[in-house]
């Protein structure tokens, strides 16, 4: 399983927010391209980085710090917020993102969603929040209808690679990820899930890691390794040991 640090851009700062809300916000590093190379010095494999200011309002607000992380990183990148247009999605992927992932227009224009993923095959993944089993939108602000497997059905359908899966209300919490609906969203659909929030001790991930087997390649920590719950260090050895340890052989007398 993948352990994948988030940086979360509040006007060029990397911040973490408490279950989204933007008032509530932890100021971690005034320097994101420095926070990109010290995950990527760590060991990561893969950042993902959302652009907060445009996630609410609609447009790019942090283009140029998310080029610079691309750049000091040097490690894939997936890059979310504010992505409801082609223009968009084409300057993410020629800034050197990796991937893109598409949250609010996921629920409000399929049709953008079925043309990105025609155009861009298997650079596109989508962002599902959800807030009691349903799928809220616009940074977070707004919860609407849609059922999280529904939504994650259709957006399979449309071509989108894989689904990156948040709990709000255990977002920033670090009380533990949503392994239930975690596990419902992944047996819902064949392409691979990344979780995201509430992962605050080791404990968290190794249950999370019990999910690999239904589809889940992936978990996104924030707040619990910038505020040092977690070494991030600690995080990538304990999935490395149980690598390890279910490939060795087994001997029986």
């Amino acid at each position: 399983m993948m352990i994948i640090p988030a940086i979360d851009l509040k006007q060029g700062r990397c911040v973490r927010l408490i279950q989204g809300r933007m008032q509530e916000e932890t100021v971690y590093s005034d320097d994101p391209e420095a926070m990109a190379r010290r995950w990527a010095d760590s060991g990561a494999q893969m950042l993902h980085v959302v652009d907060l200011d445009a996630a609410v309002h609609g447009s790019p607000c942090n283009r140029a710090s998310i080029a610079g992380i691309i750049r000091a990183a040097a490690i894939p990148v997936q890059v979310g917020g504010g992505i409801r247009d082609m223009p968009a999605v084409a300057a993410n992927l020629e800034s050197g993102a990796q991937r893109v992932i598409i949250g609010t227009a996921a629920v409000q224009n399929p049709a953008f969603v079925r043309e990105a993923c025609r155009k861009y095959p298997g650079r596109i993944a989508a962002g599902i929040d959800a807030r009691q089993g349903r799928v809220a939108i616009q940074g977070w602000t707004r919860t609407t209808e849609t059922q999280v497997v529904d939504l994650a059905r259709q957006l399979e359908d449309a071509g989108v690679g894989s689904l990156i899966f948040t709990d709000i209300q255990r977002d920033g919490m670090q009380t533990g990820p949503n392994i239930d609906e975690t596990r419902k969203l992944a047996e819902s659909v064949r392409i691979p899930v990344i979780a995201s929030g509430g992962v605050g001790t080791l404990a968290h991930i190794q249950t999370l890691m019990t999910l690999e087997t239904v589809g889940v390649i992936g978990v996104i920590i924030g707040k619990a390794i910038y505020s040092g719950a977690i070494r991030f260090e600690e995080a990538l050895a304990l999935t490395r040991q149980t690598v390890a340890a279910s490939e060795s052989p087994s001997f029986r007398s």
